[in-house]
């Protein structure tokens, strides 16, 4: 990956409706040329895919939950597979520590959180969990400095 690569990706995070000929106006490179790098990109798995960003409280999703689960550990797999399929679920961490997950989710209000909570402590192999709410997003940004 060159400075041409880098910065295609840096226009792709900043919209990722960017069409060619503008990612080969900015980088004053044949519209060719940016179709075959972005192309190589998605062949390498760099680029993963295109998305929106959105404001999920807008949406009514105001909340946030960073859950910490104990779980046996050699079904660590299959407990993350199951959480993995809940659609409240935005990300899930293998962590060090006194806990070997870390999930990210969000919910419309305090009941779905219980909801979700009860359900997870119900899964096989699941030893534990603990649950911090979020007060405030102070950042949030899933973009790559490249």
């Amino acid at each position: 990956m060159d400075d041409v690569d880098r910065k295609i990706i840096q226009l792709l995070q900043e919209d990722a409706r960017k069409s060619f000929n503008k990612i080969a106006d900015s980088l004053g490179i044949a519209v060719g040329t940016a179709y075959n790098r972005v192309k190589n990109l998605e062949d390498k798995g760099i680029l993963k895919g295109y998305t929106v960003l959105l404001d999920s409280a807008k949406l009514g999703y105001g909340l946030t939950a960073l859950i910490l689960i104990e779980a046996e550990g050699r079904f660590l797999p299959d407990v993350e597979k199951e959480l993995a399929r809940l659609d409240e679920v935005i990300c899930i961490y293998d962590i060090t520590g006194d806990y070997d997950i870390a999930v990210v989710a969000r919910f419309k209000n305090r009941n779905t959180l219980n909801n979700f909570i009860k359900s997870a402590l119900k899964m096989p192999h699941v030893t534990r969990t603990v649950t911090n709410v979020v007060l405030n997003v102070v950042k949030e940004d899933f973009r790559v400095k490249v």
